[in-house]
């Protein structure tokens, strides 16, 4: 019995992996990567690499065994067709009789566009009859903080989201999840809601980052046409900018305030607070 890891390489792949190996053996691992040289420190350390790739079908034939656990991580190539391309991996879990499958969601309270694909996933993974556990996945600290530079520019928080408030968490926090899930018993058609234990509004996330820049930094709550503005001027493509912009609307009208208690309560402690996370971020 494997656990296995798809997007192994990408942000919340690492961390996974990285998490796992703190939890089991090495050789009990297996990464799924596009590419094996961005996977080669994991098998340094002795972890199981497979080379597949969702556009090719072909690829997962014989990936995954009979008993494994396996983590999908949902794909980020929006323009790729994303749910086709988790049904490619359904299908092969289905083919080998996995004992679990987990996917990386998005809340079910979400209505944007985002959420979309990952509705059509979960309907997939339901009738494919597998052991299935759905991670829900909040909004990551990250999406802010990972990119300070315009925001300390311009002294200015810009969102289209209101008074709206978010249940954010570090992608740690969210690995610790489905770590949980895939080394503990019980999550068997199991449906998750994680976010972090505070949900903040953006006028308290400018505050925080003026308290730790020493910066007047403000919140300016703009419209939803002036955001896809400001993105696709900074180089988004506009169907990518329209989604934010709907993650947006969806923040004004509560759609991302997560209080179930489910990501600390998998994790087994206190999710990363946002103020963490920028500290974080301004040392990067």
């Amino acid at each position: 019995m494997s656990i296995v890891v798809t997007g192994s390489t990408g942000h919340l792949g690492r961390l996974v992996v990285e998490q796992l190996l703190e939890k089991v053996p090495a050789e009990q691992i297996t990464a799924v990567a596009r590419d094996e040289a961005k996977a080669a420190d994991f098998a340094a350390r002795g972890v199981k690499i497979a080379v597949a790739d969702y556009n090719a079908p072909e690829t997962f034939d014989g990936l995954f065994a009979a008993g494994d656990k396996v983590l999908l991580i949902s794909g980020n190539e929006f323009d790729k067709g994303r749910v086709q391309q988790h049904k490619v991996v359904i299908d092969a879990a289905k083919a080998a009789g996995v004992a679990l499958l987990a996917y990386t969601s998005a809340p079910g309270s979400l209505t944007a566009a985002l959420a979309d694909d990952h509705r059509a996933t979960e309907e997939l993974l339901l009738a494919s009859g597998l052991p299935y556990t759905l991670l829900r996945n909040g909004w990551y600290h990250e999406n802010y903080t990972e990119n300070l530079a315009p925001v300390l520019e311009h002294n200015a928080v810009v969102a289209a989201a209101g008074e709206g408030r978010v249940s954010s968490a570090s992608r740690a926090d969210y690995a610790a999840a489905a770590v949980a899930v895939l080394t503990g018993e019980g999550h068997e058609n199991q449906t998750y809601e994680l976010g972090g234990d505070e949900a903040w509004s953006f006028a308290e996330y400018a505050a925080e980052l003026s308290k730790q820049t020493g910066k007047e930094i403000a919140y300016n709550a703009v419209t939803g046409d002036v955001m896809k503005g400001i993105l696709t001027g900074a180089g988004l493509p506009e169907p990518f900018a329209e989604i934010l912009v709907g993650v947006d609307a969806s923040i004004a009208k509560g759609e991302l305030v997560v209080s179930t208690g489910d990501l600390s309560r998998l994790a087994g402690r206190p999710t990363t607070p946002l103020a963490a996370a920028i500290t974080t971020g301004l040392k990067g």
